[in-house]
């Protein structure tokens, strides 16, 4: 009976989840971009240097000489050598910069210019796109407007690029986020983690309400998501880093209020029961019986905590909690796979960092 009660569950449960491993394994094209993406991360830049590669262009014909086009190098080849208003033509590039968003335009005699259509070339920096000729090109004093393209080119020797800085930057306020929100977190736990446990408030008139209502409020600021809390706090001070700090402060404080409470409850009773016997008053016995108890385990829990708020910081973020979560979220809502992968990199790293420092930690400071 009870192993038809477990199939039964596990049916529901597969049901309930809408489990499709077809779908799964027969969507492989969607996800290898991302894929191919978070294994490409965007580490190294290059100095952006912008070329202007230009051709003359008479509107109207005989208005000026015909341009002489290049045969080589970087260049726009027309398929007319000049157009009367309103003609359309051909423009086609070759040995731009391959893979390059550009837009073609007029420069006009008056050094202004009119912008054209965006297009992009192709894997050998190759170009084609339609162009008309319109009565505001047209040749003045001899002058004759040219078509223009300007490619941005990697120059110079490679370095870290630009999102590396920026994920460093949103990572620092991270830890800082998390820093500041366990410090608080815990400033608020520990005192109220003592009307929590059993063995030290459950007792007279006041300690049992007063046990059940701080008991009642770790458990449902627990029960709340950390990313419905920074929302809350974001309509509240503003989205940002203020607002990310504030709610995981929150978690941090139900989170180890619950955890402080169980330590003391754990207590061994017999350094209490001393004290007592020999008439210390409830002071007495908490700081000189309890205290000295607690203190590994609290220890050892506000710095797995602060592990824990890096990780959590990023998942607020996505809500507007700041730090790299924030940033991250905006990366992977533009379309800047790369960039994200970035972002997911150094995620892992500091998190795999904080686990091996917080690691060092105990075993030195308990």
């Amino acid at each position: 009976m009870t192993v038809l009660a477990v199939a039964a569950v596990y049916v529901l449960a597969w049901r309930g989840s809408d489990i499709d491993f077809a779908t799964l394994f027969g969507s492989m094209e969607k996800g290898l971009p991302r894929l191919q993406a978070f294994l490409t991360p965007d580490l190294v830049g290059y100095d952006i240097e912008p070329i202007t590669v230009q051709l003359p262009f008479p509107v109207p014909c005989g208005s000026a000489p015909n341009p002489e086009v290049p045969t080589a190098g970087p260049r726009l080849v027309p398929s007319i050598p000049c157009a009367d208003p309103p003609d359309a033509f051909i423009v086609e590039g070759f040995d731009l910069e391959p893979n390059a968003d550009l837009q073609l335009r007029w420069r006009l005699p008056s050094g202004d210019y009119l912008p054209g259509p965006f297009t992009r070339t192709d894997a050998n920096g190759h170009f084609q796109r339609e162009a008309e000729a319109r009565p505001i090109v047209a040749t003045r004093d001899g002058v004759p407007s040219q078509l223009e393209v300007e490619v941005l080119v990697e120059v110079g020797r490679p370095h870290l690029s630009d999102t590396v800085y920026t994920v460093v930057d949103y990572l620092i306020v991270t830890l800082f986020m998390a820093l500041i929100a366990t410090t608080l977190g815990t400033i608020a736990a520990a005192p109220l983690s003592f009307l929590a446990a059993r063995n030290i408030t459950w007792r007279g008139p006041i300690g049992k309400p007063a046990y059940l209502a701080v008991r009642t409020f770790f458990n449902i600021f627990r029960a709340l998501e950390p990313i419905i809390i920074a929302t809350v706090f974001g309509f509240w001070v503003g989205y940002g880093a203020f607002a990310g700090m504030l709610a995981l402060s929150v978690v941090t404080m139900a989170s180890l209020g619950k955890l402080f409470s169980e330590a003391i409850e754990n207590i061994d009773p017999g350094p209490v029961e001393a004290l007592t016997a020999t008439g210390a008053n409830r002071l007495q016995v908490i700081v000189y019986g309890v205290v000295p108890q607690i203190v590994p385990d609290f220890l050892s829990y506000i710095i797995y905590h602060w592990d824990i708020n890096v990780r959590i910081s990023t998942v607020i973020g996505f809500v507007g909690g700041g730090g790299i979560g924030y940033y991250l979220s905006q990366m992977i809502n533009t379309g800047a796979d790369s960039k994200a992968a970035t972002a997911i990199w150094a995620i892992i790293i500091v998190v795999w960092l904080m686990d091996y420092l917080s690691s060092y930690v105990r075993q030195k400071a308990i």
